[in-house]
């Protein structure tokens, strides 16, 4: 096997602030969880419902984002330094209006959609009490994920450690007292859980700012000296970023409908399927971070003219996540019950989410290596290939949900199924890319 450029305390090192980062993001939707559990099962199914639905408007500014973000690898890869900066701002000025658009739609059409697709009010109040305080996260979200993508881009991501430790500390605090309405602060419910993500996400642009203005070098990456009006800087993360936002807003719509379709088995069944979507999202931190980092690495060394090394890479980091993923998969498969109590005290809702569980650790397994493969896609710059690659696997993947969720109103284990179809074929189809080796010449 070849060598690579990067060694495993290097790659961890710079996924390492990565996995900081998903671990706030994350950790701020598991805190509102552990929260909501104990005040309500309606206002913790309505959270997920309402998160994910929020989170498939922001995906549009996300896959913006990772498409410059393979742009700012590729330059600092290239050592163009001086051309990043003009990359960062112009996407932020972007986003904004972005932003303005998707927060008027919003507040305008979520009512009647979410209206037509719930069929229990009390979840469609809860949820629109969510979405009335969150969307307005979504000016300071597409900033963050600006300032992310230049860290993450350049190899230098510690600045996202401090950044997260403040984000996670905000919405621990506004959480508290704005769901319960503690120390004079007012009784809000689930919109104080929105309300609390939205403030945490306002701290960090406001980290970000100081930390760029003062750790960073800005006349070396061109912060000092771009031009506003180079439209081209648009077009060409467009031209990279398109499939990407395309692609995320695919994968999250479809992940949508799939509550959307547990909902109508019930407001229990609803709430235990948000606490295994939490448990996912936090064991999945580590094998995204890793991922995200596969992005931007193979991208880096694609820049310096290195792409054979970039198999050898890509097998390197997989090896890495899916050891971390199995040692924290094991202690889950141990101690289950224990886990689940930071949610619920209730038993029904620990036994019932046991077996899903289970499901969702063999996933993660097998997530652990194939999305380290299919990030790469994007790293190599072919982002209508990872979009094409997507696609049709989310196309299976509704499918089987139908089948189990709908056709064959099987267990909720069983339709937690439909996450390991989406690993299995999001492995193979990745693999067959790599080895058709038409991405080697890929230029952006």
């Amino acid at each position: 096997m070849e060598k690579t450029t990067y060694t495993y305390k290097q790659i961890w090192k710079i996924a390492y602030p990565i996995f900081l980062t998903l671990l706030v993001q994350n950790l701020i939707q598991v805190i509102d969880t552990a929260f909501l559990g104990h005040v309500g099962e309606v206002e913790l199914g309505a959270s997920a419902i309402a998160g994910i639905y929020y989170i498939a408007i922001f995906t549009v500014a996300f896959g913006f984002s990772a498409g410059a973000q393979i742009l700012i690898g590729r330059r600092n890869g290239e050592e163009k330094f001086d051309k990043i900066g003009e990359i960062v701002f112009l996407g932020i000025a972007f986003l904004l209006i972005a932003a303005l658009l998707m927060f008027g739609l919003t507040r305008l059409y979520s009512a009647p959609i979410l209206g037509r697709l719930l069929h229990s009010e009390k979840v469609l109040t809860a949820s629109l009490d969510y979405l009335d305080w969150r969307i307005w996260g979504l000016f300071f979200a597409v900033i963050n994920v600006m300032f992310r993508a230049f860290f993450v881009g350049i190899t230098q991501t510690k600045a996202l450690t401090y950044n997260a430790i403040a984000m996670a500390a905000t919405n621990v605090f506004f959480d508290y007292v704005l769901i319960f309405g503690h120390w004079g602060f007012p009784q809000m419910g689930i919109g104080g859980a929105a309300l609390a993500s939205v403030i945490s996400e306002a701290v960090s642009v406001i980290y970000f700012a100081i930390h760029l203005f003062f750790a960073v070098d800005l006349k070396k990456y061109g912060f000092l000296n771009f031009i506003w009006k180079n439209l081209n800087v648009i077009k060409n993360i467009l031209d990279v970023s398109f499939s990407l936002m395309i692609q995320y807003f695919l994968s999250l719509s479809t992940w949508l409908i799939f509550f959307l379709m547990i909902e109508r088995m019930g407001e229990t069944t609803l709430a235990v399927s948000n606490i295994i979507r939490s448990f996912y999202m936090i064991l999945g931190i580590p094998l995204f971070a890793l991922s995200a980092t596969s992005s931007t690495l193979v991208s880096n060394i694609i820049g310096a003219g290195k792409q054979n090394e970039v198999m050898a890479l890509i097998w390197k980091i997989a090896r890495l996540s899916s050891s971390i993923s199995f040692v924290t998969a094991l202690f889950l498969f141990l101690f289950p019950e224990l886990t689940l109590r930071i949610y619920t005290s209730d038993p029904a809702l620990i036994q019932g989410s046991i077996t899903s569980l289970y499901v969702i650790l063999l996933v993660l397994m097998v997530l652990s290596v194939t999305n380290v493969l299919f990030q790469a896609v994007s790293g190599t710059g072919n982002t209508r290939s990872a979009l094409l690659i997507e696609t049709l696997v989310l196309i299976l993947y509704i499918a089987w949900m139908w089948l189990m969720a709908i056709h064959f109103k099987a267990p909720l284990a069983v339709c937690w199924t439909t996450e390991l179809v989406y690993a299995l074929f999001i492995g193979f189809f990745s693999y067959i890319y790599f080895k058709r080796g038409k991405w080697q010449n890929k230029k952006i």
